[in-house]
């Protein structure tokens, strides 16, 4: 039975927070871009992402396996208005571009559910909340397995349910079509931290294992030209690149804060850290042919290169999969881009 359960466990978990254990692609340096990563004063329209004021939501009910408890869960996902009620998978609802860690999985006859992203309020409406907890599973009361997971929301959609952990990430289909060149991303937020000075690993298998340094809430975006051969495979050179890094609680909303994209080769900006803003080829979207496919980014594409495709991703954690520090809390609110 410990066998199925970390099956189940494990399979819930398809999209994590970025990996650093991403192949990074190493190419020689050249000169260095505008700033990165830190707030900045830049004036421009702005224009939210759609359902980005994060006002209305999708409620889902779903029962688990009554082997593991039969629980009642509601989980929340970014779109319109609607509840559903029943263990369906879910997709993109109203033509919502986001889609959430919250997933329902189906794995040897147990049903199975993460949840960690809620809708919380922030001044007169509603807001993202994301939370990295340990996810468990008990069985006759007793818990059998425990997996830290991280809450995340992100441009894209996820393939439910998740009936594995075989490939269990092409679930996820990262990034949605864009053909734009914004100067800036630019979101309200709130920073809660768990204040633990080391972070944990726990998978499901062994014990709990202590990951050196602070937990921080991340947020990535980047700008992808992509092209598709013949055979539906996917390669991208990176247009543009934003990662922000929180390793400080706030005291309470910081609003409207304005991280400008850079555009082009970032290597020798000062504040480049390659282990989230290198390129990338862990990533999976789906081809013209309904595939699921790697993402390979081979290069940096010129300053002035426009993008087929925008991945966006917030997340509560940072250190990857089965990482971080239970008690992080990141909320988000008001997302869009700046002209």
């Amino acid at each position: 039975m410990n066998g199925k359960l970390c099956a189940v466990m494990l399979s819930l978990l398809p999209l994590q927070q970025v990996r650093p254990e991403c192949p990074l692609r190493v190419q020689p340096p050249v000169a260095a871009p505008a700033s990165c990563g830190t707030a900045a004063t830049i004036e421009g329209r702005f224009v939210p992402f759609r359902y980005g004021h994060f006002d209305t939501w999708v409620v889902r009910h779903i029962k688990e396996s009554a082997v593991i408890g039969g629980n009642q869960k509601t989980l929340y996902e970014i779109g319109p208005s609607m509840t559903l009620e029943g263990n369906t998978p879910y997709t993109n609802q109203g033509g919502s571009p986001w889609a959430t860690s919250n997933v329902l999985a189906r794995v040897s006859g147990i049903t199975k559910t993460n949840n960690s992203v809620y809708r919380d309020t922030h001044g007169k409406g509603y807001c993202v909340k994301m939370t990295t907890h340990i996810e468990q599973v008990k069985v006759l009361g007793v818990v059998n397995i425990r997996v830290l997971a991280a809450g995340s929301i992100f441009l894209g959609d996820m393939k439910e349910p998740i009936t594995g952990t075989k490939d269990a990430e092409k679930a996820v289909n990262w990034g949605v079509p864009f053909k734009d060149r914004p100067k800036a991303l630019r979101y309200d937020y709130r920073v809660a931290l768990s204040g633990e000075p080391n972070r944990v690993k726990q998978t499901g298998f062994g014990s709990k294992q202590t990951v050196s340094g602070r937990d921080k809430a991340i947020t990535v975006l980047y700008l992808q030209k992509r092209t598709e051969d013949a055979k539906g495979q996917i390669t991208a050179k990176r247009v543009g690149t934003c990662v922000v890094t929180y390793g400080q609680s706030t005291k309470g909303w910081v609003e409207g804060a304005t991280y400008e994209i850079l555009y082009g080769d970032i290597r020798n900006h000062p504040g480049y850290d390659a282990t989230h803003m290198g390129l990338r080829t862990c990533d999976y979207a789906r081809n013209s042919k309904g595939q699921s496919v790697p993402v390979c980014e081979t290069g940096w594409a010129s300053p002035t290169e426009t993008p087929t495709h925008l991945i966006l991703q917030f997340s509560s954690s940072h250190g990857g999969a089965y990482v971080g520090s239970p008690g992080n809390t990141f909320w988000v609110d008001n997302a869009g881009l700046v002209y």
